[in-house]
């Protein structure tokens, strides 16, 4: 009895330390594709130093799987199997259809005991296969009713598993050739969205797009890698990017994930906390660049499903978090993220072998990205409704309330008439003394043309009605509650003159009081002397404008001329000589300069307004010591420099930015119209020059001025 129990144990311990072999693979019908993934019968060499002859003498633990995971793992994997033929087909393919492999080696044991061997892998290029496939396909032959035993060894740097197939050229080719129709439908379905949503970029310049579209090509590349196709067509001439490739694609597919849900959901806005843990994750990508570059490839992709795992979850969590904020984006995206999550829980199943390796689950993946892609198109579809139902309902408003504008200003518009009329008569007074203005304007020009001989200010001639509009308004504005006045003092007086003619005095006197009152005569006196102060002062302004016309406007020179710079400098110093302190100095650098063509007056008149605002900027500084103005001439190229420089109070960059600004001045109401620099500017704009002005506070301005040669060059 003792000695049965010892056989029994040592069978056992025998069973335990030395698998089964597995079964050999019956090859029976040559029209069928068998997977052999349960035959075969694996090792894990930790050393990466097996050889074949090595591989011969250890025992094999047999796989128990149709396909056999293996994980991510640096380390070689040894798979053992052995085929029995018993159809008439002798020349079989085997086919291990996971392109993603870096090496795989298939050694055969020839009946002569040698062996013969054939190494594929993405290490090499892919035109070094013989064949034009991204799988890896060996030619087998197996004579009828006779067994062969084959050794497998591969190494990846990414999840590792073995979906091997026995069977003919016809029935592999068959098999490729579904598995390729239902990948063209997959990446048509990828590349309509992608130029479906790059079209609607193009048509709003909504970046959403753009970003989408990177991401819709970054989910298609990844499938496309996942499947060899990216080595076969795209780079086959680049192992290590085929080997880099599980890595590249997804980190930047996850990149563009996480950068378009943080733009298409808001997260700065709806969620902030959100937006800065997916900063976080954007972070964790971008770290697998490092053991990529540095060929610690096992890690780069441990790290890489860690942050897609993270990513994953965290853009379920935010989608919700805004969801719940009534956001319909967020809903949309949920849908969509569900349906892609689904997949990949799907495809994560099969690599663990706890759901099996089949259509489903082979296709599952691209499924669950076509039809994530399709409903996300569908949302940002349906932000451009929203936007533009948005417009819509803002145009109607603006429609309702331009509208409602119209009717208001009409109604303004009778009342405003029927006081017009009312006026009319003053209105006509005043237009009249305007007329006579004007014509004194005009007068005071021609006698300044025929004694002064410089250029009109153009643009200021052209447009006198509008300078001298503002004064006149102040002064018509001030008509209508002065009438209103002297009406209420007319009628005062009027009760005064009917006291006499009253039978009751004294109460014809208290009504007079009361009246007084009610019109409030202590405020009317008051006003009308302010009336009165402002049509003074209108008017004063309008003679202010008058004899600055007087000063610069000029009319006789306005055709181009052939003139000598250097006079036109000098003649303006000396109409300035009288208003030019004993404590400034004139210091002249005049070089060497041809004649130009240019409108004379107007280049005088240039010279005019500068020198006058650098003699006021030098005479409001507080004390003066060698004060002075510089001119300087110059020829660069086809352009000659006139450049300016006073030692005056210099100016701000605010207010420089702005001197050439019409009706801009640093000046005292009243002490400047702030057109100056704004005639310059046009003047030496019709001249096709340029003006530059350097200034700093006390540190006086430099005018720098470009003129042509001949402006008739520059002007055709």
């Amino acid at each position: 009895m003792l000695s049965k129990i010892v056989v029994l144990w040592s069978i056992f311990t025998l069973l335990f330390l030395f698998p089964t072999t597995a079964q050999p693979v019956v090859y029976k019908n040559s029209k069928a594709l068998l997977q052999i993934g349960s035959h075969l019968a694996l090792y894990t060499d930790k050393d990466n130093m097996l050889t074949i002859d090595g591989a011969k003498q250890i025992a094999f633990k047999p796989s128990g799987q149709d396909v056999p995971n293996l994980q991510i793992t640096p380390y070689t994997q040894w798979a053992k199997f052995s085929i029995l033929n018993q159809t008439n087909a002798e020349h079989l393919l085997l086919e291990v259809e996971y392109p993603i492999i870096d090496d795989i080696t298939l050694y055969e044991l020839l009946p002569d005991g040698t062996t013969k061997s054939t190494r594929l892998g993405e290490f090499t290029s892919y035109k070094s296969r013989g064949y034009d496939h991204q799988n890896y396909q060996f030619e087998i032959r197996v004579p009828t009713n006779q067994t062969r035993e084959y050794y497998l060894k591969v190494k990846a740097g990414e999840q590792l598993q073995l979906p091997v197939y026995l069977g003919t050229y016809e029935t592999v080719y068959e098999k490729n050739n579904k598995r390729e129709l239902i990948f063209g439908i997959y990446v048509g379905v990828i590349l309509a969205m992608a130029f479906y949503n790059l079209f609607i970029y193009i048509s709003t310049r909504d970046n959403s797009y753009l970003i989408y579209v990177s991401y819709i090509i970054c989910v298609g590349l990844t499938q496309v890698t996942l499947q060899g196709y990216s080595f076969r067509f795209l780079y086959p001439n680049s192992p290590w990017l085929a080997m880099h490739a599980t890595v590249l694609v997804p980190v930047f597919n996850g990149l563009t994930a996480v950068i378009f849900i943080q733009k298409f959901l808001s997260t700065k806005i709806n969620y902030p906390l959100g937006h800065k843990l997916l900063n976080v994750v954007i972070v964790l990508y971008l770290i697998c660049f490092i053991p990529t570059f540095l060929d610690k490839y096992n890690y780069a992709q441990i790290l890489v499903q860690m942050s897609a795992f993270l990513a994953a979850i965290m853009a379920f969590i935010v989608a919700y978090r805004i969801s719940l904020k009534g956001v319909n984006a967020a809903r949309f995206f949920l849908l969509a993220w569900s349906i892609f999550l689904i997949s990949i829980f799907v495809f994560v199943l099969r690599n663990f072998n706890m759901l099996p390796y089949n259509n489903f689950t082979y296709y599952a993946l691209q499924i669950g990205s076509a039809v994530e892609v399709l409903l996300l198109s569908f949302a940002l579809a349906h932000k451009i409704n929203v936007f533009k139902a948005e417009k819509e309902a803002s145009q109607q408003m603006a429609l309702a309330i331009s509208q409602e504008n119209e009717r208001l200003v009409r109604e303004q518009n009778i009342i405003l008439e029927s006081k017009v009329k009312d006026r009319t008569e003053d209105l006509q007074t005043t237009n009249l003394e305007l007329n006579n203005a004007l014509t004194n304007l005009k007068d005071t020009q021609t006698r300044l043309v025929e004694k002064e001989k410089m250029a009109s200010l153009g643009q200021l001639t052209a447009g006198i009605a509008h300078e001298i509009n503002n004064p006149i308004n102040f002064v018509t504005s001030n008509i209508k509650p002065l009438k209103l006045d002297i009406a209420d003092l007319k009628e005062l007086l009027n009760r005064y003159d009917q006291l006499p003619t009253s039978t009751d005095v004294p109460k014809s006197l208290a009504d007079i009081e009361l009246f007084k009152k009610e019109i409030d005569i202590d405020y009317i006196h008051e006003e009308i002397s302010s009336l009165i102060k402002g049509i003074e002062d209108g008017a004063a302004r309008t003679a202010e404008i008058v004899k600055g016309l007087r000063t610069f406007s000029r009319l006789d020179e306005s055709e181009v001329k052939s003139i000598d710079i250097h006079e036109g400098l000098d003649s303006t110093l000396v109409l300035l000589r009288n208003g030019i302190p004993p404590y400034v100095n004139i210091v002249k650098e005049y070089g060497s300069l041809p004649k130009i063509e240019c409108y004379a007056g107007k280049i005088n008149q240039v010279f005019m307004n500068i020198f006058s605002n650098a003699l006021n900027a030098i005479k409001t500084k507080k004390e003066h010591h060698n004060e002075f103005i510089s001119i300087k001439t110059e020829l660069e190229g086809t352009f000659i420099v006139i450049t300016i420089k006073d030692t005056g109070i210099g100016m701000s960059e605010s207010v420089r930015e702005k001197i050439f600004d019409p009706f801009f001045t640093t000046k005292d109401v009243g002490e400047g119209t702030g057109l100056g620099l704004s005639i310059v500017f046009s003047i030496i704009e019709k001249h096709k020059g340029k003006i530059i002005v350097n200034s700093a506070p006390d540190k006086g301005a430099e005018f720098i001025i470009y003129l042509p040669l001949d402006i008739t060059n520059h002007l055709s």
